[in-house]
């Protein structure tokens, strides 16, 4: 209930977004007709539009874009007609008499007689079109919809999204509406508005042909509302440092219920399939991660250590890679990556997130404790009480009639990206570069999944960044379209990470790196030299930055020699 009231909300918020502006022409273009047969009609279907589509692009996969992209050509003429048909009473005439004959009443000329029908048709080509500021609320509910899979909930989400948008502008409308009833009446202006609208109208079709519903003003919207979003998530969602129940001495574990089905794993590494009921007997840890985040590589020694330090009394670790970016769903990445991590626990990859929503989980890394009898007995999220994580293993293990278990704590050797994070709670936030989830982009419009050459500015401010040279960005990544591209940024931390990957045809990709405009030296990174060079050979999680001293604030800037790399994330420790 608490999502979908933010998710509400978030709708509610477009109405301050600068993304809205080429929407409401169409809106008011009816703000003189009844709302009941016409405003609310319109905004009804924009809003079911807006949740079907949103669904099927974060679900179905590039047949839909096409063919919403179709779709979005017709709705902008039609749209351009109706803006067309309320500057002249000649072309409104022209274009009704297909309509008259078919029942449609789309123009002017049709009033009065008005049809829901047309006022529904109308919304639907509204909904192709609008295309919301993608911001955390709007980005978190795209996430969680291609997480989830196709579902109710999805839809209703996405739907109670547009709701909220549908809410604010119907109250504009109503304004509007009775504004400019007033304006008629007293000024005897109806003609001259009626033109106006036709002529708003045409600018909202060019503004949204030329892309700058998702581009200039995309990036104006980040600046003003994401913020009042984030606020809005972080005081109903605090971040999951450190989740777990609490385990007080002498008093039982709880029982938070049976350890789901293991079938839906698309495939399994370094084991055969295993099955709730075969492991029953065995103390099972549970790991939910994904090879390119960072917090995950920072828990992976202790992991691999309490696998490797009980192997032989009870226990079975089983690592679930649930993937966050489409790369990590290559079984082949997969394998590679936990052959270079050193992971030999059975490990079950989780494409279709069949596991991930039999625990209900929602985070990376998580950690579940199961009994010997298949009872889940304790969780915890995020990095840290490593030592209490023991504690609850040794705790099962006892319970479960395993004896001479080895003594200490797992003292684990973190190294590079798996050394444990500076703490800094300054520290720069993990910042998406695909427009699906960007925050704190400066420089330019950003066109989505449309090659643009992009200018850095000559000054950032901290948490800052921004591309330099021809990008291509789409949702979850930006693609290089010419050597010598440049990614810059702002940052506070000890480590700086950005997660690559090579050109399309697995060409290597050569960079290099600076901080304040000089070699890194001494602060270069193990994926780095000195000089800060480097090569891109493969899609993961490169450690660029590592401050000797401190975490102060630097400027970063990647340069990168030869086109085609895929930039996804940037994380810091």
């Amino acid at each position: 209930m608490l999502v979908l009231i933010i998710a509400y909300l978030g709708g509610v918020l477009t109405i301050l977004s600068p993304c809205i502006l080429p929407v409401l022409p169409f809106v008011f273009a009816r703000s003189d007709r009844p709302f009941r047969r016409n405003g609310l009609p319109m905004l009804l279907s924009m809003a079911i539009t807006f949740a079907a589509v949103a669904t099927l692009a974060a679900l179905g996969g590039g047949w839909v874009i096409h063919a919403n992209q179709y779709g979005r050509y017709v709705a902008l003429l039609v749209l351009a007609f109706l803006g067309l048909a309320l500057l002249s009473t000649r072309v409104a005439e022209w274009i009704s008499r297909p309509f008259v004959a078919l029942g449609g009443r789309l123009t002017r000329q049709a009033g009065e007689r008005d049809s829901v029908w047309a006022s529904a048709g109308l919304g639907v080509a509204t909904g192709l079109l609008w295309a919301p500021c993608a911001g955390p609320i709007l980005g978190l509910l795209l996430t969680g919809a291609a997480l989830n899979g196709a579902s109710v909930q999805t839809t209703l989400l996405l739907l109670t999204y547009a709701a909220g948008a549908a809410t604010s502008l119907g109250l504009a409308l109503l304004v509007g509406g009775k504004v400019f009833a007033l304006m008629k009446r007293s000024l005897g202006a109806g003609e001259w508005l009626r033109r106006g609208l036709g002529a708003l109208v045409l600018c909202g079709v060019a503004a949204i042909a030329l892309g700058l519903d998702t581009g200039l003003l995309t990036r104006v919207s980040l600046a003003s509302t994401g913020g009042i979003e984030q606020k809005l998530l972080d005081a109903v969602r605090p971040a999951p440092v450190n989740a777990a129940t609490m385990v007080k001495p002498g008093e039982p574990l709880p029982v938070e219920g049976e350890l789901p089905s293991l079938a839906g794993a698309t495939q399994w590494l370094n084991s055969p399939p295993l099955t709730a009921p075969s492991l029953r007997g065995k103390v099972v840890l549970v790991d939910f991660w994904t090879y390119s985040c960072i917090n995950c590589l920072r828990s992976l020694p202790y992991v691999r250590g309490w696998a490797d330090k009980y192997r032989d009394h009870g226990l079975v670790v089983i690592g679930v890679h649930a993937p966050e970016f489409a790369f990590e769903k290559d079984p082949a990445n997969v394998a590679k990556a936990v052959k270079d991590l050193g992971v030999d626990y059975p490990v079950a990859l989780d494409n279709d997130y069949a596991i991930w929503k039999g625990f209900n989980n929602k985070y990376w890394p998580a950690h579940y404790f199961i009994d010997a009898q298949g009872r889940i007995r304790h969780h915890h999220f995020g990095e840290g009480a490593y030592p209490q994580s023991e504690d609850v293993i040794r705790r099962l293990l006892t319970d479960a009639g395993y004896k001479n278990l080895p003594g200490g704590y797992v003292s684990a050797d973190r190294r590079g990206v798996e050394a444990a994070s500076s703490g800094d709670p300054t520290r720069s936030p993990e910042t998406y570069v695909g427009y699906a989830r960007a925050r704190n982009f400066v420089g330019g419009r950003v066109a989505h999944d449309d090659p643009w050459n992009y200018h850095a500015p000559a000054a950032l401010g901290t948490n800052q960044w921004s591309l330099d040279g021809r990008w291509n960005v789409h949702a979850e990544n930006a693609q290089l379209q010419q050597a010598g591209g440049r990614i810059v940024y702002r940052f506070r931390g000890r480590d700086l990470h950005l997660v690559l990957g090579p050109a399309s045809d697995g060409k290597p990709v050569r960079f290099r790196v600076t901080l304040d405009g000089k070699p890194p030296g001494a602060d270069h990174g193990m994926d780095t030299d000195a000089e800060g060079n480097g090569v891109i050979t493969s899609q993961r999680l490169y450690q660029l930055v590592r401050q000797a001293n401190g975490s102060g604030e630097r400027l970063f800037e990647i340069t990168f020699l030869d086109p085609g790399v895929q930039a996804f994330a940037f994380t810091f420790g």
